[in-house]
């Protein structure tokens, strides 16, 4: 299996790893890695001796070598465990996005989004546990999730940011007294240019075409277009500058995925007494082989799709500086930084859903058995249409995904050099983070259809791809598009903004003694102002919302299959669904409105007059206070003769935390389809709960040089990282859809205080030469306040289950069997006044709602709340780089490898119904580069590997396997200014996979496609 190959090409690289990022001087040099406190957002890394580059017509011409020098440089001469990417060039950043750059430093991974690099983990942290600022400002973060509950997460998308108008990143791995808190694994600083930084008339225009192989159909070339021009006048003293980029790329992300049922224990006994019976398998000899016994754990596929995603992505960034210095002591800065990123995903699928009647099914070996191929037929017996099946159906479904991202950030910044060593700045900001649906739909849709008549229907899990395939009864022709019959919707609607006011003093003193070097000190004020929102529309009409006829036909479009999974082991596999009917959503939509008044008179929820934007039932209002004020001591000195530094402070944290939340009061149950039950809402109220906490956090610093070129460095710090927003939310809610079994929900808690870790760092690092070094590092965290979430089994609101009771009792007892869609039918026909009949399925059927009466069980609710647990986790690991230049061949390489381990990992064979505290995004990291830059050529390809990981689940763990890639770039400067380049990203087309706690167990699989670019850059 694929899996296997990213591992084995991974050995290539063990031992070694990389620090040396490709970037360095170009338009920013080294202001952009100086401790310059007189900037917005200054560096913390100390000053760097300035790389003088020869000069053609005033402009400063550079490349991979001279920005590796750089970075040499950086790492070599500052302070504490800090990895710097800077842009070879102004307007070019070694990769066009910067998470693709971020992980080619030692410990960074990323995770993908629509085929490009969105979030960040930092040694094993993922991307909730790192703090990303802006210039030095604490930015606002907005993504709207899931889809299917408000938003929640502080993660950062550098999906939003292009990479052209960005002059360097700052990766601040251990804690300083002097950078902000907020992040476990790491804290990044974003920086821009500034005209000042570098006097005089420069900038660079580019635009290139983009060529995506993933794209299903269509004209895949999208355009790019970025451009900077920096300009001062008045000898020097007043700058402009003024940054933009444009992009558009579509793409395609096609998956296959599996759903599942909670994890069961091979001894049905265990299952009964946990209330966890439904889908359990038959026992041994029963259509079962090789059923797991005993303790072994299995779990069972609830669901199974093809999705074909066709992704329009269009991103717009752009930013003005204004800088003036009427006296040579006083530097004043205003910038204005925007940002809108807007995604549209179309989603066509097939799907098959299981009732747990009829099933057969093969498995592995225990303990942890994983399924070979799980069935279930559907027998027409007894039906009052001979000619088709129990009406069971063959899901077409199409969903519309259409948000935009908005960032905006107005920044003021005043720095004076005051006399006697004392630079004094003051820092203020206002920015915003908005994410919302561009259309009248919401934020994530979902539209059914169906063509009723499956006989059987099967999953196949021996391939890398899942196989899915089913056979219809006699006379029923799944592509005959005159049977499709429209079935259950969803509109869903959220709605996050994240608006930041902070405010900065920040003071240095530069004492220059023979110990104390000097002092840094600084207060800042952070109010962050959080609104999350959601709702949603749903009918529940999943055996029809009305007849086949009432679509017509021409709204249908019949697209093959297997070849859009190319390159998957098992695609075309005997049997594997050959092709589906996909449809226009939009169309479909309002036609449903039309007929059946779908979001005008939904079944639930409520929408906007005229649009089908849900009215929210959740939001979530949440403001944070923070004052943190800090001092920090750099001292020098010599121990034993050789150079030493260390550099001591302590930030003082307090948080105040006002949280409210308005939530749904559920008022009744309805049993909706065969397996599918809903609640009914009507009004909701508000909550309110505070919470507040304060944090010491020291760090300390120390290296020293034992032996020329040599050095040794030794760090501790402690640092924390707030908890997501859902978790500080107030106030109980309850999961539209229960099961048979019961429901879910959740309860937020203000009062959690931050996740705390207690840092260890050691490095030590030879640089044998001008542009070459080698280094090992060794890290060591202990983390504590892990937020866990605790399961609260109890009724809420008086709901009940109509799925039980006299009702469903009696219709057993009358019919002999308990086939949901047969004791529905009794229901629905024999008692009429608790019911509503909404249709019949094409075999005569009745279908509708069947309403709870105070006669039948409570509804049982799993409330999930979170809670700081006392469980504590150590995070340790190993980082290994080598940089290298062959001589002046031009040639170089630039080598990593990160080892993470931790005692928090989760164990597979333990039992489903024990939920475990295990860290997600733990992964072994690896980098390779090679390059060439000599005369006016320059060529890099670049292999980045992660290794899979565990991804999160407490009772039911899921896991992402080990991925490679290759990157290649290259460029040639025809004439001084004038530069043609190439890039190619994924150019091997590597596959992406998950599974459950058995490898067999796919979750998703996905293909993988190069993305191709060319085009011209100018620099002047």
């Amino acid at each position: 299996m694929r899996r296997s190959k990213a591992r084995i090409v991974s050995q290539l690289f063990i031992g070694v790893s990389t620090l040396a990022v490709l970037g360095a001087p170009g338009f920013a040099a080294a202001q952009d890695a100086a401790s310059t406190v007189g900037q917005p957002g200054p560096s913390e890394i100390q000053d760097q001796p300035v790389v003088t580059e020869p000069e053609v017509d005033d402009v400063v011409v550079t490349g991979i070598r001279a920005s590796l020098r750089e970075a040499v440089d950086i790492k070599r001469d500052g302070q504490g465990v800090v990895d710097a990417i800077s842009a070879e060039d102004i307007g070019k950043f070694p990769d066009t996005n910067l998470a693709e750059s971020l992980q080619r430093i030692t410990g960074v991974s990323i995770d993908r989004s629509n085929g490009e690099g969105s979030t960040v983990t930092v040694r094993g942290f993922g991307p909730e546990y790192n703090l990303v600022t802006l210039n030095g400002r604490q930015m606002p973060t907005a993504t709207l999730g899931d889809g299917a509950s408000a938003p929640a997460s502080r993660s950062f998308d550098f999906a939003n940011l292009a990479s052209e108008g960005i002059s360097a990143v700052e990766v601040y791995k251990t804690g300083r007294a002097a950078v902000p808190s907020g992040g476990i694994g790491s804290s990044i600083n974003i920086r821009t240019p500034r005209p000042l930084d570098k006097p005089g008339m420069r900038g660079s225009i580019a635009a290139k075409g983009v060529y995506d192989t993933s794209r299903n159909e269509g004209d895949p070339i999208t355009p790019e277009v970025s451009g900077i021009f920096s300009t001062t006048f008045a000898d020097d003293r007043i700058g402009v500058l003024l940054s933009g980029a444009y992009q558009r790329r579509k793409a395609s992300v096609n998956s296959a995925s599996v759903g599942f049922r909670d994890g069961f224990l091979g001894d049905p006994a265990a299952n009964a007494a946990a209330n966890n019976t439904w889908g359990e398998l038959s026992p041994a000899g029963t259509n079962v082989t090789n059923r797991p016994s005993g303790s072994d754990v299995y779990e069972i596929p609830q669901s199974a799709a093809y999705d074909l995603i066709d992704i329009d992505r269009e991103r717009i960034n752009g930013q003005l500086v204004l800088q003036a210095r009427p006296t040579d002591s006083l530097t004043a800065t205003v910038d204005f930084t925007y940002s809108r990123n807007k995604v549209e995903a179309r989603d066509s699928s097939v799907g098959i859903w299981f009732n747990f009647g009829d099933t057969s099914s093969a498995w592995t070996d225990g303990p942890n058995a994983g399924p070979l191929f799980f069935s279930e037929n559907f027998a027409p017996g007894g039906l009052l249409n001979p000619t088709t099946s129990t009406g069971k159906d063959l899901s077409y479904s199409g969903a519309l995904t259409a948000n935009q991202t908005e960032n905006k950030s107005l920044g003021g910044n005043l720095t004076w050099e005051a006399p006697g060593g004392v630079t004094v700045s003051l820092d203020a900001h206002h920015s915003t983070a908005e994410s919302k649906p561009t259309n009248d739909y919401g934020s994530s849709t979902s539209i059914g259809t169906a063509v009723f008549g499956v006989a059987s229907q099967s999953i196949n899990f021996e391939n890398d791809l899942p196989i899915l395939s089913y056979t219809m009864s006699p006379g029923i022709d799944p592509l005959n598009a005159g049977l499709v019959t429209p079935t259950g919707n969803s509109f869903r609607n959220a709605y996050f903004k994240d608006e930041i006011n902070q405010v900065q003093l920040k003071g240095r003193y530069d004492h220059e003694g023979d110990f104390l070097d000097s002092i840094d000190a600084g207060f800042s004020f952070v109010e962050n102002k959080v609104r999350s929102a959601y709702g949603f529309i749903q009918n529940e009409t999943w055996g029809g919302v009305g007849p086949a006829s009432s679509v017509p036909d021409d709204l249908f479009e019949l697209v093959s299959l297997p070849d859009k999974f190319k390159g998957v082991q098992g695609s075309g596999a005997a049997g594997m669904i050959p092709s589906f009917y996909t449809f226009n959503f939009e169309r479909m939509a309002d036609l449903l409105e039309s007929q059946y008044q779908v979001c005008s008179n939904p079944g639930a929820g409520e929408a906007a007059p005229g649009t089908c934007l849900a009215s929210f039932t959740t939001d979530r209002r949440l403001t944070e206070k923070t004052i943190s004020p800090y001092i920090q001591f750099n001292t020098k000195f010599e121990l034993a003769g050789r150079r030493a530094h260390l550099i001591a402070g302590v930030r003082y944290d307090q948080t105040v935390i006002d949280s409210t939340a308005l939530v749904p009061i559920p008022t009744g149950t309805r049993w909706t389809g065969a397996n599918e039950f809903a609640i009914n809402f009507a009004g909701a109220d508000f909550t309110r709960f505070k919470g507040s906490y304060q944090n010491w956090l020291p760090a300390v610093d120390f290296d020293i040089e034992p032996l020329d070129d040599v050095k040794l460095r030794a760090s501790y710090s402690h640092t924390i990282t707030r908890a997501d927003y859902g978790s500080l939310q107030g106030g109980r809610s309850i999961d539209t859809n229960p099961r048979i079994g019961g429901g879910t929900g959740s309860q937020g808690n203000p009062g959690l205080v931050p996740y705390k870790s207690k840092n260890i760092d050691f490095s030590a690092e030879w640089y044998y030469g001008r542009e070459s070094y080698i280094s090992v590092g060794y890290f060591n965290k202990d983390v504590s306040n892990f937020i866990g979430n605790t399961l609260i089994n109890t009724p809420a609101f008086d709901l009940r289950n109509p799925g039980a009771g006299p009702r469903y009792q009696a219709a057993v007892a009358a019919l002999g069997t308990t086939d949901g869609v047969r004791v529905r039918d009794y229901i629905l026909r024999n008692f009429p006044a608790s019911s509503l009949v909404t249709g019949t399925t094409p075999d005569g059927f009745l279908t509708g709602d069947i309403f709870g009466l105070p006669e039948d069980p409570l509804y049982n609710f799993q409330i999930t709340q979170p809670f700081n647990s006392d469980q504590t986790a150590n995070i340790h690991g190993w980082e290994f780089a080598i940089q290298h230049q062959f001589w002046n061949t031009g040639f170089g390489t630039i080598l990593n490898y990160t080892i993470v381990r931790g005692d928090a990992t989760y164990n597979n064979t333990e039992s489903p119904y024990v939920g475990q505290f295990a860290l997600t995004g733990l992964s072994d990291s690896a980098n390779a580069v090679l390059y060439y830059d000599k005369s006016g050529l320059q060529a890099r390809v670049a292999y980045n590997w992660r290794d899979g990981f565990y991804a999160g689940g407490a009772f039911d763990p899921t896991y992402v396997e080990a991925y490679g890639q290759f990157d290649a770039s290259a460029s040639y400067e025809f004439v001084p200014g004038l530069t043609a380049f190439v890039e190619a990203i994924n150019l091997t087309g590597e596959s992406r996979r998950g599974h459950r706690r058995s490898e067999r167990f796919v979750t998703f699989s996905q293909p993988g496609y190069a993305r191709y670019s060319g085009g011209l850059r100018f620099t002047f």
